[in-house]
């Protein structure tokens, strides 16, 4: 039988099979140093999916790059006269054991993976061993001994220090370790002084706060909530009424960014004790005499620029031998952390609200909050975002262009060109082109509306009716930018809630298990009491409740007409979000809030009489029932019986019907879920849920 791989390819493949394999292995080393510390401030799916592959693919091409230089070496039939072959075989076989060490600033993509520290030790013993063969053929007469010996010493070192890392923080080490230092910080009365220092001040700085307050969550992070109790962790309700909702805001920053450093990078295991010291220094000592810098400079930057650093050096004696050098070294990256805090902006289209636009490069989280709108998803049509930012290009830009002086010139320049334009008729032919693609885009969904039908019985038949109903939810899904004014409210909400907790068992208790209910009580009537226990009686509460409220807040929200009144706008804004927020939750993070599955019935409901129009025209409809299912009969009752509310009291329900629920649904949200949401650019309920420990707002039976 004819090979059908020509000979060109098989000689191609044998001169550069380890050569590619060596430098592909680099590439993707370079990959997750550059891009890994980036997804804790994205959500993006591409950055996220290219991490994960290089993630995958570095420790393949590690241990497939040491089978080719066994097999090659092995293969050698006379290793007298391939010496210098064998020498730099068994030079390369070290490089890929370093290699398999990964680079410090991703140690796991998920938490899970710091469960495989055994795996990951008994992968390093068997590449140990093959290193070790490949090394015993170069010999004797191997003049690359003693650079290949420190190579392998520079690797295993390496690859210890990323298995000490997933052993550290695997779920019983750090429940056992988290344990052990509580206790023993209470038993040497420790947590007594500490708490002395966590009294807030207007001009605090909100990094070092964010670091001090680190230690007392871990015990939260490990689902022990028994210790946070046990040692009596009160941070003081009076400081933080006097602290800024948005100094809040980076002290959380940095206590969920220090939760992704301790659990997914090298930073955990270094805390400058002096066999820590003498390992890095070995190590980096080894490869900077052979020239290796990608493989020991992110390490050092990564503890210079690490919130962990502050961590560390805080918790250290300043008149330790030490003291003095760590307190220089604060001193010097001080400057760099502060360009992470976060950053506001007004929308650049004219608006009031000012947005979160903290740069990419220095974010801790995201900062945006997605969400899917069932009108959205009743129109099948794409989401546009409400609130923008301009970029720190386009600012950067529109500085040089301001300083220049040419920002006049520019705009009398695009004048010229419309008058032009318009003068000599040009814009006639744009026009009839448009309107040409108009009649051709048009056929093409008369022809598409014709066949849905078959489409969708086939999409029926093969069974990807559920694949195809998620993917045009996700389709439907929109990103805002969190707005400070929003936060504000959200802050200002809780801190309210935890001043009525008088009472620390029973008060928590019912604020936490409150899912709407005390903002009812409080400003509804009976008729509305009435509607929602009816609807919420038979099914889960919150995935009801969130159901419901969602469809009445766009009912309310699209049905009538925008209002004037600047508070009323602001309670119905923040609906609105929060609405299309938390049904995002619903049905692509069912877990964030303690849902089993997602429960895509009500949207599945819909789209048998998806009708064309308006989101107005729709929405009215609904009211007066002419189209919907039973869902939407019980929605339209309760938006008829809220209008009848003086339109600011409202709003002033609903926005606040809505932080009651964002908060239920973050106590309800298990710790390792909300940690595990700091990798994919973190939530808004993971700081709500952050933000609700702080004021001492958690459920006593967790």
């Amino acid at each position: 039988m004819v090979n059908p791989i020509p000979e060109s390819v098989w000689k191609l493949w044998d001169s550069w099979n380890i050569r590619g394999v060596f430098l592909f292995s680099l590439s993707l080393q370079t990959v997750l140093i550059l891009f890994a510390p980036l997804r804790k401030g994205t959500g993006s799916k591409l950055i996220i999916s290219v991490i994960w592959s290089a993630y995958l693919l570095a420790d393949w091409a590690a241990n497939f790059g040491v089978v080719l230089i066994t097999e090659r070496a092995r293969d050698t039939p006379e290793p007298s006269m391939h010496a210098e072959n064998n020498e730099l075989l068994a030079f390369w076989a070290p490089f890929l054991l370093l290699r398999l060490g990964g680079p410090d600033t991703i140690t796991a993509f998920a938490l899970e993976d710091n469960e495989l520290w055994l795996r990951h030790l008994f992968g390093l013993a068997f590449q140990a061993v093959a290193a070790v063969y490949i090394f015993l053929l170069s010999l004797p007469g191997n003049k690359l001994l003693f650079p290949t010996v420190l190579v392998f010493i520079a690797g295993m070192i390496k690859n210890f220090e990323r298995i000490r890392t997933l052993h550290l923080v695997s779920t019983d080490k750090f429940r056992d370790s988290t344990i052990r230092g509580h206790r023993e910080m209470s038993s040497l009365g420790k947590y007594a002084v500490l708490r002395q220092y966590l009294v807030v001040k207007d001009d605090a700085d909100y990094l070092d706060t964010g670091c001090q307050y680190f230690q007392f969550f871990k015990v939260i992070a490990v689902d022990l909530l028994s210790y946070f109790r046990e040692y009596d962790f009160r941070f003081g309700k009076p400081p933080f009424g006097t602290l800024d909702p948005e100094k809040f805001l980076g002290i959380i920053e940095v206590e969920l960014s220090l939760f992704y450093e301790v659990f997914h990078t090298k930073i955990q295991p270094f805390q400058f004790s002096i066999s820590e010291l003498r390992s890095m220094a070995v190590s980096m000592s080894l490869m900077f005499e052979l020239h290796i810098p990608c493989s020991w400079v992110p390490l050092p930057l990564m503890l210079i620029f690490s919130d962990w650093t502050f961590a560390v050096l805080r918790n250290d004696d300043a008149e330790s031998r030490f003291g003095k050098l760590k307190n220089l070294i604060v001193a010097v990256t001080r400057w760099f952390l502060i360009l992470k805090s976060p950053r506001w902006q007004h929308s650049h289209d004219g608006g009031k609200y000012e947005l979160l636009a903290t740069p990419f490069l220095f974010r801790r989280w995201s900062g945006s909050v997605s969400g899917i709108s069932v009108m959205t998803f009743w129109q099948n049509a794409r989401p546009s975002r409400v609130y923008k930012v301009k970029s720190c290009w386009q600012l950067a830009c529109q500085n040089v262009i301001r300083k220049l002086g040419i920002d006049g010139l520019i705009a009398c320049t695009v004048n010229a060109i419309d008058g032009c334009i318009h003068s000599r008729g040009i814009h006639k032919i744009f026009q009839n082109i448009a309107l040409a693609t108009n009649k051709v885009i048009y056929f093409l969904y008369k022809i598409m509306a014709e066949l849905g039908f078959l489409t969708e019985e086939l999409i029926a038949l093969l069974g990807l009716g559920d694949v195809v109903l998620l993917r045009r939810i996700k389709r439907s899904q929109s990103h805002e930018p969190i707005l400070k004014e929003m936060w504000k409210f959200i802050f200002s909400e809780i801190k309210e809630k935890a001043d009525d907790a008088n009472d620390p068992e029973p008060g928590n208790s019912r604020i936490c298990s409150a899912s709407g209910s005390c903002t009812l009580k409080k400003l509804a009537n009976a008729r509305v009491m009435e509607i929602t226990e009816r609807e919420t009686e038979n099914s889960s509460e919150l995935p009801a409740s969130v159901a419901l409220w969602h469809l009445v807040t766009n009912l309310l929200y699209y049905a009538t007409d925008e209002v004037s009144i600047q508070k009323t706008k602001s309670a119905r804004e923040f609906s609105k979000i929060l609405s299309d927020y938390m049904h995002y939750l619903l049905l692509l993070k069912p877990t964030m809030l303690d849902v089993a599955a997602t429960s895509m019935k009500f949207m599945d409901q819909i789209l048998w009489d998806r009708k064309k129009g308006s989101v107005r025209e729709i929405c009215e409809k609904i009211m007066r029932k002419d189209i919907g299912t039973g869902e939407m009969y019980a929605a339209a009752d309760l938006a008829q019986e809220l209008k009848k509310f003086e339109e600011d009291k409202r709003w002033e329900l609903v926005s606040k019907v809505w932080v009651e629920l964002l908060c239920y649904g973050a106590i309800l949200c298990r710790p390792r879920a909300h940690t595990q949401q700091i990798t994919n650019g973190g939530e808004l309920i993971t700081f709500v849920w952050v933000l609700m420990l702080h004021f001492e707002l958690y459920e006593p039976e967790f």
